[in-house]
């Protein structure tokens, strides 16, 4: 079965192994030079908060070099794709495969094996290393720079709905049963959306079901008549979990702490269309590596001396970056939902890989 699939070993090893470190130098060179520009954009910025140095200036690149990598890694393999085939074409080493009986897809098998682990390793690297640092950077550059404080758990202005009606809280402290509300509004609205009634209270406490707010204020918004008194329960399908979420950054957790927000923010009548398409892109992006090898293929096969070998370079780098505009954009589309989020996540990829086999088949002749 494997000699089916694949040429003889030391091909594949042979093959395999000028992948792997075509891949490696491009992506170091891309990454050193993309974070040598951007340090030195952000440097500035950084060293012009008291205390900052440079301590601070290689924690900015331990944060930023990960993102970099995985953002970067499938042009790696695009391109890694192309420095392989080129060479393996121009020295006729494609010819005597194909003259010693190799398939097409038996020359290609080895990359796509090797870009199948590169895949999975993407992912991996993705969920445990690139995640964490991409939500600690963005929330240090919105803080320009200056010293984080620590997560205490405690969130301000939340708003969620309550059916048609919504509450609010200046202050979101504690968790479950605990959780406690300071500076609570609850707007009573009509189907339309007209606020009929007001009511404040200066704190609120789970009262399983609704919320039961403490030195209540109540402004009736027709008769604009205001009255007060000690207690009220109200939004009795709001649950803590629901007050719990914020805004959910996609890019800054791992899948199963974006699935989580997801439950939590769909509970709270909340839009979660970009987060869902991000999710099914975390499985998609990291598979767009498998496509470059298939896509870049056309550079392997054609006579070099028919003069159309730096075409079918070109194509191939062509279809590789055209994959890319077309994946952003439907994750575009998709963010404000003019594409389900599945379709979004995943249409690209399985467009691509029916060019890149058809392309394959044509090229193969």
């Amino acid at each position: 079965m494997f000699g089916d699939l694949f040429p003889s070993r030391t091909i594949t090893m042979y093959l395999a192994r000028l992948f792997v470190t075509r891949i490696v130098g491009i992506l170091f060179l891309l990454v050193l030079v993309l974070q040598t520009l951007q340090l030195l954009s952000e440097s500035g910025d950084i060293l012009k908060v008291p205390g900052n140095g440079e301590a601070e200036l290689w924690y900015y690149v331990s944060l930023n070099v990960p993102q970099l990598v995985a953002r970067f890694l499938p042009y790696s393999v695009l391109l890694a794709t192309l420095f392989t085939f080129w060479p393996l074409n121009q020295n006729s080493e494609v010819i005597a495969m194909r003259a010693a009986g190799l398939s097409a897809h038996q020359i290609l098998a080895p990359m796509l094996l090797t870009a199948g682990v590169i895949s999975l390793i993407s992912f991996t690297f993705n969920e445990l290393v690139v995640a964490p640092r991409a939500g600690t950077l963005k929330q240090w550059s919105q803080a320009r720079y200056k010293p984080l404080p620590k997560d205490t758990g405690v969130r301000t202005n939340v708003y969620v709905p309550d059916g048609p009606n919504i509450i609010s809280a200046q202050v979101v402290a504690g968790t479950g049963a605990a959780t406690r509300l300071d500076g609570v509004t609850w707007y009573r609205r009509d189907a339309q959306g007209m606020v009929l009634e007001q009511v404040r209270g200066a704190r609120a406490t789970y009262a399983n079901p609704g919320w039961k707010l403490d030195q209540v204020t109540r402004f009736d918004v027709a008769t604009t008549v205001q009255t007060s008194q000690p207690s009220l329960v109200v939004a009795a399908r709001v649950t803590p979990a629901q007050l719990a979420v914020g805004r959910a950054d996609a890019d800054g957790q791992n899948v199963f702490q974006l699935a989580r927000s997801i439950t939590a923010m769909k509970a709270s009548d909340r839009r979660v269309s970009e987060l869902q398409a991000k999710w099914w892109h975390k499985f998609a992006g990291p598979l767009s590596a498998i496509l470059m090898p298939l896509l870049g293929s056309v550079a392997a096969f054609g006579l070099a001396r028919s003069g159309t070998l730096l075409i079918r370079a070109v194509l191939g780098m062509a279809l590789g970056f055209t994959y890319f505009v077309v994946d952003n954009a439907a994750l575009a589309m998709g963010n404000f939902g003019g594409y389900p989020p599945l379709i979004a996540a995943w249409a690209p990829f399985l467009l691509f890989l029916l060019v890149g086999e058809t392309v394959l088949v044509k090229t193969e002749e």
